[in-house]
């Protein structure tokens, strides 16, 4: 039993140190000079620290990048809370409804997965020209939501499917509301399902591109995913602040991460002892 399980923590360590090394060598590559980058035989740990690239890049005239990490924030954040506002009383709707055409309006919801924002920026941006928002968070929110809303759906929708009826009409004849039902009984059972929608679309925000390179295009409300093509030029690239941004913009995802595991694992296993 001990070997075994000195087996199975050697597997665990290798197949992390294995998904690690690539952001191992982002971080340093951030602290190297661009020559030790491309120095071959490559070395790992910097011979010369460069900690002053953080410095640097920060202060590009040509990348206003304080600007372009705000303007990622906002639009990822935005983008999922309006995901959740919408999908919770949707999914909630559906799982405890019974209307003509359900079936129908969750294939519906789940080809829209199928389209992604660069196939339809065309009709896009015509329609932020109309609306008077091209050029803006608003219109990136919009988007961002749009094309993570079908998942959410349906992710939370299973989840409220999954609560017994039985839960929900006890707390009704205790004299609770729909609204009060949803809010008090429902959402902390599928807390599981919150949580996972909220990381699908906080990610997939996070690192859009396609849409955002077409419809932003002043340099300041331009996110990171973006703004990190700016240092790749046509017969010369800045790999040193490629990976300096690249270890900037993962730290916020990293954070969620950490902010929410705690909450993930006691989701998980609420209602499991009574």
């Amino acid at each position: 039993m001990i070997r075994r399980r000195w087996g199975l923590t050697a597997i665990g360590a290798l197949l992390a140190a294995l998904f690690l090394l690539p952001y191992l060598v982002m971080v340093f590559g951030s602290l190297k000079p661009r020559s030790e980058i491309l120095r071959i035989p490559p070395t790992y740990l910097p011979q010369e620290w460069r900690p002053d690239n953080y410095v640097k890049v920060w202060s590009a005239n040509e990348t206003p990048l304080p600007f372009n990490l705000i303007s990622t924030l906002v639009i990822s954040i935005a983008a999922t809370l309006l995901v959740l506002a919408v999908a919770v009383p949707a999914a909630y709707y559906t799982a405890r409804r019974r209307f003509p055409g359900k079936a129908i309006f969750l294939g519906l919801v789940l080809i829209t997965q199928m389209l992604q924002p660069v196939v339809l920026v065309t009709g896009l941006i015509r329609e932020f020209f109309a609306l008077g928002i091209n050029d803006t968070w608003v219109a990136m929110i919009l988007v961002n939501a749009a094309f993570n809303l079908s998942f959410a759906v349906w992710i939370l929708h299973s989840f409220f499917a999954g609560v017994p009826v039985e839960v929900e009409e006890a707390a009704q004849l205790d004299g609770l509301n729909r609204w009060q039902i949803l809010t008090r009984v429902s959402l902390p059972l599928v807390w599981p399902g919150i949580v996972t929608a909220t990381v699908f679309a906080f990610v997939s925000c996070w690192n859009e591109f396609a849409a955002s390179l077409v419809i932003l295009t002043t340099p300041e409300n331009q996110p990171l995913s973006v703004a990190l093509t700016k240092f790749f030029g046509q017969y010369d690239t800045a790999w040193q602040y490629v990976f300096t941004i690249s270890t900037v913009g993962i730290v916020p995802v990293v954070i969620l991460f950490a902010l929410i595991e705690k909450r993930l694992v006691a989701g998980l296993t609420a209602g499991s002892v009574k």
